[in-house]
């Protein structure tokens, strides 16, 4: 399985007409992290105005959001759906507003939302996550060298080498990858290299 979430936990600010928008992103797994990220911003912008959030998640196939008092549909759903248009899942955002005193009218709500959702994505940056399964095996010492230019075309990471009576590797690889893998190993090296799968 693949999908996109976002790299790393940020908080971008801008101003428009004197209000303040704050774009906190996070990736998470659970609704439970979710919501934990939801409080702990409510609690630290306690004195905002708004504490908008959105977030989708895998699981259960869950996406929520609120306005949290901004009016309806002006602020909530613009946030998930610069989610949404990124394609992004195991996400949860918040955007915090400090009322500057001039009113924005629905429509540039939804743009000043939907400016600071995309602001903190584009700071936290887009990553593809792609289920890998752990795989070992063992060569000779001279084998080893032929082995390691090999392993880069099946997009191989080698987690751990271990030189002892032979060379024993441990590496992830994508599960799509690994028959090709194994048949070339097995032709390079005479048939001498087994792949055994470790876990996924």
């Amino acid at each position: 399985m693949e999908y996109r979430t976002v790299g790393k936990e940020v908080s971008v600010s801008f101003i428009e007409k004197k209000s303040e928008f704050i774009g906190h992103i996070k990736p998470v797994q659970t609704e439970q992290e979710a919501r934990e990220f939801l409080e702990q911003k409510r609690s630290e912008y306690s004195d905002a105005t708004h504490n908008v959030y959105a977030y989708i998640l895998r699981e259960n196939n869950t996406q929520r959001f609120s306005d949290a008092g901004e009016p309806h549909g002006t602020a909530g759903m613009p946030t998930l759906a610069v989610l949404q248009k990124e394609n992004l899942t195991d996400v949860v955002c918040v955007v915090t507003r400090y009322f500057g005193g001039i009113l924005l009218g629905a429509g540039g709500l939804v743009r000043a939302y939907s400016k600071s959702a995309k602001l903190a994505v584009d700071e936290a940056g887009i990553v593809e996550i792609r289920e890998r399964i752990t795989i070992a095996f063992s060569m000779p010492y001279n084998l080893y060298e032929i082995v390691l230019r090999e392993l880069p075309a099946f997009e191989t990471a080698v987690v751990d080498t271990a030189f002892e009576a032979e060379v024993k590797i441990t590496a992830t690889i994508e599960e799509k990858f690994l028959s090709d893998m194994q048949k070339r190993l097995f032709d390079v090296s005479a048939g001498r290299i087994i792949i055994k799968k470790v876990d996924d």
